[in-house]
């Protein structure tokens, strides 16, 4: 018997209602001061035999703040490092680690790449996840998505991920004993989320797209405002707002947005970079921060948007207010070579590369032409200085 054909109006109905899965937040959201230490009860909701993932200096400093709480609730835990990197051999290690320990769930603690192997390997495992951040530095504690790097830290690939953390817990205290670096970075990489967001929306009318775009925007007005108290006092309410801010509100966006409202330009040369041995001492954040006077610089070259100008001079002031890189020389890659640097955008510009929802195409020249002009004075602002100063 021949398949009924469907009418037309039919066909197209049924091919907008294909759903997409919303994967906004972790099922439950925990924070406060010390809140880790009375979370024992939530943890041990999801399972008995935990696998703690971390690097090799974090488990050390997580234990005395985790292990009595897991041995409050009876759980019997083992600690796994993933070192080198969160990469694929790093990731069949820890499946052995799984296997051996018969672990019934994952705790990951750390920066965004402890974090991000954690969550693979419980998304591989099909086992639930909780993630502990030990710092500020990026929103990997929230988000449905991995990315994968080369044992020596080049940027691969990235993994969607299909559901956010079971458990996220955001111990305020645990977060303070963070270097102030990894604040600042964290700032970096949520404000990237409006320069970002704003451009691969493009003028889509779709309601949780234009959400996430002004909340990315709020999220930006959020840190300029606050920032500068929250990096001079650690024990102010700015610096607890702004730790929520790069944490939650960076994560929620990427959720309610999904791709649309994700990584350009700043995220591409962000990945370009990593493939750069000397710029592995840089922070996600420091490079993703830079990477948005890239692109922002590219938008001014191409497209002569005066906008783009306004803006990257706007963040170059609150980039030396706070201390985030403006060029490559403060990313500490000052010497790097034409070569390494040619490498890096050719990587940035790969054709399956985040910097293609540009709204105009960019090639490794007008690449490398905009990562070495990030703080350039235009023309048009020097005019206008101009006639400020003799008007």
């Amino acid at each position: 018997m021949a398949k009924k054909q469907l009418p037309k109006n039919e066909l197209a109905n049924q091919q907008k209602t294909q759903f997409a899965p919303l994967l906004i937040a972790p099922t439950q959201v925990l924070r406060g001061e010390k809140c880790l230490a009375k979370s024992g009860e939530a943890i041990a909701r999801l399972g008995k035999l935990p696998l703690v993932v971390g690097g090799n200096k974090t488990l050390d400093l997580i234990q005395p703040y985790l292990q009595p709480v897991l041995n409050q609730s009876e759980l019997k835990a083992d600690y796994a490092s993933y070192s080198p990197d969160c990469a694929e051999s790093s990731l069949a290690i820890l499946t052995e680690k799984v296997v051996s320990h018969q672990a019934d769930f994952i705790i990951g603690v750390g920066g965004g790449k402890a974090l991000d192997t954690a969550k693979l390997l419980a998304h591989q495992c099909q086992l639930p996840i909780v993630t502990i951040p030990t710092s500020a530095a990026t929103c990997a504690a929230w988000t449905a998505l991995s990315n994968i790097y080369s044992e020596e830290g080049a940027f691969q690939y990235d993994v969607g991920l299909n559901r956010c953390p079971d458990l996220l817990l955001v111990d305020y205290s645990l977060i303070r004993t963070a270097p102030k670096r990894t604040l600042v970075a964290g700032i970096g990489d949520a404000i990237a989320k409006w320069y970002e967001a704003s451009v691969s929306s493009g003028n889509s009318s779709a309601t949780l797209t234009i959400a996430a775009v002004q909340q990315a925007r709020i999220l930006r007005d959020i840190l300029f405002q606050k920032s500068a108290i929250a990096i001079k006092n650690p024990q102010s309410d700015d610096w607890q707002e702004v730790v929520d801010a790069t944490v939650l509100l960076a994560g929620v966006i990427g959720g309610l947005g999904g791709a649309n409202c994700r990584t350009v330009a700043a995220h591409a040369v962000h990945n370009g970079l990593t493939h750069i041995q000397a710029a592995h001492d840089a922070l996600h954040g420091e490079k993703v921060a830079y990477g948005i006077l890239v692109q922002l610089r590219l938008e001014e070259m191409i497209q002569g948007n005066q906008l783009s100008t306004t803006s990257r001079q706007q963040l170059l002031e609150f980039y030396t207010a706070i201390g985030l890189p403006k060029t490559l020389e403060e990313l500490g890659l000052g010497n790097v070579s034409l070569a390494e640097l040619r490498h890096a955008a050719e990587i940035a510009c790969n054709p399956h590369a985040d910097i293609h929802r540009l709204p105009f195409s960019v090639s490794p020249e007008q690449l490398i032409a905009a990562m070495v002009s990030t703080t350039v004075v235009s023309s048009s602002l020097e005019k206008n200085k101009s006639k400020l100063t003799h008007g």
